[in-house]
């Protein structure tokens, strides 16, 4: 079956409009940042795409709609390759002069030849930067970080045949012009129109899980490389390893092993009340807070998403006691002063060796009780586990 142009284009058009419209107005509501942000005016430049296109097929605007579609189509994919970069971390500078520059010249393309040079003026110079855009785009999804997330890898195969579907349709155009059989038959609008559907639908699927990969909570582990995150601490399974051989020894010694488990509360509902930027800063803070005040022969390690854990030798009770004293006042002046956000509940709970004994899992387990205990206990700034009960400190 054969489709006109224009049902092709309101095909696209619908497919195109449905899932931007999806993954915008979920970046709005989450508040998003960042690389969503980015992605977000990805699909905001290809909705605007494939109205002007669309208008263009009816008849309307003439070669000023194919101009505005062109630019509009280049800065599509252009956005998507600074999303990733944004994701990855990386300049941001002069990509985006790039991107900016490569809409000005495709979109100038068309209106300096003006009406008389048919529906496929300025064609080459657009076929060319979408190809270097989305070649560009598909090595960047199979960077670090991002290429640790698999599912992201159907995003770079996916600009990777985009990037060789205009290859192929340069060097048909050249070799038999936009009339020849070959051309229209394997690289006309319908074939492009289909590449489109196909790209849009995988992208939103994959941007959107790349963007619950990147939550505030899980941000760093991410960003993980030989078992320490980005910012310096430790990920789970490094940690418990650690703190095994830290037991081990301290065991042969008769040393004192205290782990002190910080549970943060409430960061999720202070991101939808006061938007991600917020929640991120205190994310920040309370991470960075932790490893600042613990002390520093200690190690530090997360333990679940709202958690972190420290573990270290201490002399006696009081001298753990000390130490998380001093992690919960030092996070607790941090977070203070982050500008516009509510204070979350942070509880701190500690197990010792001498009272639960060197078992890993047991010191973890105890930890894990007491600062759950301590979140949600007023009058309680720090909270001792112990085989009968805990013992609430009031710092």
């Amino acid at each position: 079956m054969e489709l006109d142009l224009f049902s092709t284009s309101l095909m696209t058009a619908i497919v195109c409009t449905v899932a931007g419209t999806a993954f915008i107005v979920e970046t709005l509501l989450r508040r998003d940042e960042g690389s969503g942000r980015v992605w977000s005016l990805a699909f905001l430049c290809g909705i605007a795409t494939t109205i002007a296109y669309m208008a263009w097929a009816a008849g309307l605007g003439g070669f000023v709609a194919v101009a505005l579609g062109n630019a509009l189509f280049v800065s599509a994919t252009g956005c998507m390759w600074l999303g990733s970069r944004r994701f990855n971390q990386r300049p941001m500078l002069v990509p985006s002069c790039i991107v900016g520059a490569a809409a000005v010249v495709v979109g100038g393309a068309v209106l300096v030849a003006g009406p008389q040079a048919g529906d496929w003026a300025g064609w080459l110079v657009m076929a060319f930067a979408l190809l270097a855009l989305s070649a560009a785009a598909c090595v960047e999804t199979f960077r670090e970080p991002m290429r640790r997330i698999r599912s992201s890898w159907a995003l770079g195969i996916v600009l990777g045949a985009e990037a060789v579907f205009y290859v192929g349709r340069i060097a048909a155009f050249l070799a038999v012009g936009p009339e020849g059989a070959v051309f229209t038959r394997y690289f006309g609008t319908n074939a492009t129109s289909i590449v489109t559907v196909v790209l849009t639908i995988v992208a939103v699927v994959v941007v959107s899980v790349l963007r619950a990969s990147h939550s505030d909570l899980r941000e760093y582990v991410w960003m993980s490389r030989a078992g320490v995150t980005s910012d310096g601490i430790l990920v789970a399974e490094t940690f418990e390893a650690t703190l095994d051989d830290m037991s081990q020894r301290a065991e042969w010694r008769r040393e004192i092993v205290s782990v002190t488990v910080v549970r943060l509360e409430d960061l999720r509902q202070i991101g939808i009340a006061f938007g991600a930027d917020v929640a991120g800063q205190v994310a920040g803070a309370w991470r960075q807070g932790v490893r600042r005040f613990a002390p520093s022969a200690s190690v530090v390690g997360e333990d679940g998403e709202a958690a972190l854990v420290v573990a270290t030798i201490v002399t006696s009770a009081p001298d753990a006691r000390r130490q998380a004293g001093a992690i919960y006042r030092g996070l607790f002046d941090s977070l203070g002063r982050i500008t516009g956000a509510v204070i979350p509940v942070v509880g701190v709970g500690v197990a010792l060796s001498e009272t639960v004994g060197y078992d890993v899992e047991v010191l973890l387990a105890t930890a894990r009780e007491a600062a759950a205990l301590a979140a949600v206990s007023p009058d309680t700034s720090v909270s001792f586990g112990g085989t009968n009960a805990a013992r609430h400190l009031d710092l």
